[in-house]
């Protein structure tokens, strides 16, 4: 987690690189209260403001009331906000302020509890009550929620002491792969929401200078031919002769990635025999497969492709699905 440390009296500061030094992170002080290997600052507020999206996570070594005011303007919503949370000067508590699940404040609270003997305050009714929110789930999971107001209705359901079920017979699986689902209940209405594991690695290939519309167009249509979910995604994989392609590049911005993993022709081509290959993509750059190869050597090498080549107007999209 990228971590933000921030202080604005003498005493926070000093605490605050006991705090940096056990979990890490950037530590923020007024200038005037400078500390070492500390980031000094001519304002809070604009600091704040101009980094709090900067990071997936926050400590204040401050009163919680401050800390309301402050990034009371900033917060957009569960999914996306990060974590907060507060400790107080004496380094007594670490209160999860903001982002309980989904951002990892409860979790964040509870190391730095661990690794700097503090209580961690922690007020989620489900974790109060010893009982898993849908959130977390989804979170442990590594995946996505279909639904933030669906996910709340099942976890009112589990705080409130009714029965969820999560039980399947042997020959149905709980790995995502399924093609339908069954629902076992004399309930007339049933609160359900999906969870998307993140397991997709998709590699992609195009011609020099290919247009943004082409490389979307092209995923989209892999994805549907398969009936898979995007929100699946887990990183996208090229070549290194692409890592400036711009059509790519704005392609995966357009879907809410800001990168992508870069593998050299270097790795591919110990590995280049066990694709299907081109002469004319070898003549070309050095290896005869890009896609394949590079959704491959950006997973966990434990799965199998959905999609091996998916070829649609210069654009080659492989998909490969971790186990």
């Amino acid at each position: 987690m990228k971590l933000a440390i921030w202080t604005v009296t003498r005493g926070a500061g000093i605490r605050g690189k006991k705090v940096k030094e056990k979990l890490g992170g950037d530590l923020f002080t007024l200038k005037k209260f400078f500390v070492d290997e500390s980031i000094p600052m001519d304002n809070f507020t604009e600091t704040l403001n101009e980094n709090f999206n900067k990071y997936e996570g926050h400590i204040f070594i401050m009163a919680t009331g401050i800390v309301i005011r402050k990034i009371s303007t900033l917060i957009k919503s569960k999914d996306v906000d990060p974590a907060v949370v507060v400790i107080d000067e004496n380094l007594n508590f670490a209160i999860s302020l903001l982002s309980g699940h989904l951002g990892g404040a409860n979790e964040l609270a509870k190391v730095a509890g661990e690794k700097l003997n503090l209580l961690p305050i922690i007020t989620t009714s489900s974790d109060v009550t010893g009982k898993i929110a849908v959130d977390t789930l989804g979170q442990k999971l590594n995946g996505e929620l279909e639904s933030l107001e669906k996910a709340k209705n099942v976890t009112a359901l589990i705080v409130d002491g009714k029965e969820v079920f999560l039980s399947l017979p042997k020959n149905i699986n709980l790995n995502g792969k399924g093609e339908g689902g069954i629902i076992v209940s004399n309930r007339e209405k049933i609160e359900t929401v999906r969870i998307y594991p993140k397991n997709l690695i998709v590699g992609l290939g195009a011609r020099k200078n290919i247009e943004k519309e082409k490389v979307l167009k092209a995923i989209d249509l892999a994805f549907e031919k398969n009936n898979l979910s995007k929100k699946s995604i887990k990183k996208f994989a090229t070549v290194d002769v692409k890592e400036n392609e711009l059509g790519i590049i704005e392609a995966l911005k357009d879907l809410g990635f800001q990168g992508m993993d870069i593998i050299s022709r270097a790795e591919i081509l110990p590995i280049e025999n066990k694709f299907e290959g081109s002469e004319f993509v070898k003549k070309q750059i050095g290896v005869s497969s890009v896609s394949e190869p590079c959704a491959f050597l950006s997973s966990n090498k434990n799965g199998k492709f959905l999609e091996k080549k998916f070829k649609y107007e210069g654009v080659t999209v492989s998909i490969y699905e971790e186990n």
